[in-house]
């Protein structure tokens, strides 16, 4: 009787285990593939109806040829890169995206926070995405002339040298064919209008495209 009762316990046991071990293989093979956005204002559809902004447009785009990519936008109006990379890990893993669009830094800029600084979040918020086995698309931002030569300089370069350090795609500046445009932007001179939202993601959709290749 023991050594039935022991069979028996050894059999629901391995069983057990096999389930466990399907469930896990249903699970990952049902996951749909992740973009993850961690942006400010601009990816927050700001001063305008949600699906008129970039990333609801990036949704409609990938339903033609990628219908299986899921996009979670967790952008926030006047989100810095201190505040990104605050909120970055829990986003990580919620959502364990196969790709991170980092739309950050513009609030940082335009506060005139030190240049160090900035790149130290942005690099911190790069490396957690590769620990996570997350793909990475920074977008870059310009500032206006106004915040002097130099500071304007290293703002940008900041981007283009990161890029370069983790060889990752770069949109090197996000409102190009937008920011000088007064019909484009909104009053304040900052915030694109919804008119723009396409230009932008046609700035950011060639940098995408390649990282999607794995969605086929």
């Amino acid at each position: 009787m023991i050594k039935i009762c022991s069979l028996r316990g050894n059999f629901s046991l391995t069983l057990l285990t096999f389930l466990c071990g399907l469930f896990l293989c249903i699970t990952n093979a049902l996951a749909k593939p992740t973009i993850l956005v961690m942006g400010d204002s601009l990816s927050a559809a700001y001063q305008m109806a949600p699906h008129a902004g970039w990333v609801a447009l990036l949704e409609n785009k990938l339903k033609q040829d990628f219908p299986q990519v899921m996009v979670i936008n967790s952008s926030i109006v006047g989100d810095t890169t201190a505040g990104g990379l605050q909120r970055l890990p829990t986003q990580l893993t919620k959502h364990s995206p196969d790709i991170v669009i980092i739309e950050l830094g513009g609030n940082d800029g335009l506060r005139g926070l030190p240049i160090l600084s900035i790149r130290s979040n942005l690099k911190k918020m790069i490396e957690l995405c590769i620990a996570h086995k997350a793909k990475v698309l920074l977008v870059g931002m310009r500032l206006p002339p106004n915040y002097g030569a130099s500071y304007t300089t290293q703002f940008a370069k900041n981007y283009v040298e990161l890029s370069q350090d983790y060889s990752l795609p770069l949109v090197p500046f996000f409102l190009e064919n937008v920011a000088l445009k007064p019909e484009l932007m909104l009053q304040d001179r900052i915030h694109p209008t919804a008119s723009a939202q396409p230009i932008l993601l046609d700035n950011l959709w060639p940098a995408l495209k390649p990282l999607l290749s794995d969605f086929h």
